[in-house]
């Protein structure tokens, strides 16, 4: 009885453990719209790394990693690198407002039913994602990131 219980509870983690934004997973973005409503997506011939950032307005350590985002966003050469940001923020009102604010310039999107669904259930932030021009996770912290290694990301832009 006891190992059934277990096998059972077992079982019921699969999903989530499977949705737990690993290396070597892939996520199918689709198409977003921007805090400032512009359509974005990756292109379907894309030949690009895709950088993800996701965050929210009220977490402290997004607000320091927000900004190594910009500083690197401003030095990447152009179309050298995918970049968008999710917030997951209730209102998107409050995480538009919050861009502006802090005068960033990097897309932000919010988080949707189909983004979770791909991404799984948001267990930390801020999340950094590298995914490759396949959408297939080569680079994944949980957590705040130092300046020094938020420079590092630039190896992961393409030089045309």
């Amino acid at each position: 009885m006891r190992i059934f219980k277990l096998l059972i509870v077992c079982l019921m983690l699969l999903p989530s453990l499977a949705l737990a934004l690993t290396v070597g997973q892939t996520i199918e973005l689709g198409p977003m719209q921007t805090l400032n409503s512009v359509p974005y997506a990756i292109p379907a011939n894309n030949t690009k790394n895709t950088l993800i950032q996701v965050w929210a307005t009220w977490c402290p350590f997004c607000k320091k990693q927000n900004a190594y985002l910009e500083k690197l966003y401003k030095e990447l050469p152009p179309n050298s690198l995918n970049v968008i940001t999710i917030s997951i923020d209730k209102n998107p009102l409050l995480a538009k407002q919050y861009m502006e604010n802090n005068k960033y310039t990097f897309p932000a999107a919010m988080m949707t039913p189909e983004l979770q669904k791909s991404m799984g259930k948001v267990k930390g932030i801020p999340i950094l994602i590298i995914l490759d021009k396949n959408n297939k996770i080569i680079y994944r912290e949980i957590g705040e990131i130092f300046p020094e290694e938020y420079a590092d990301l630039k190896r992961f832009a393409k030089v045309q």
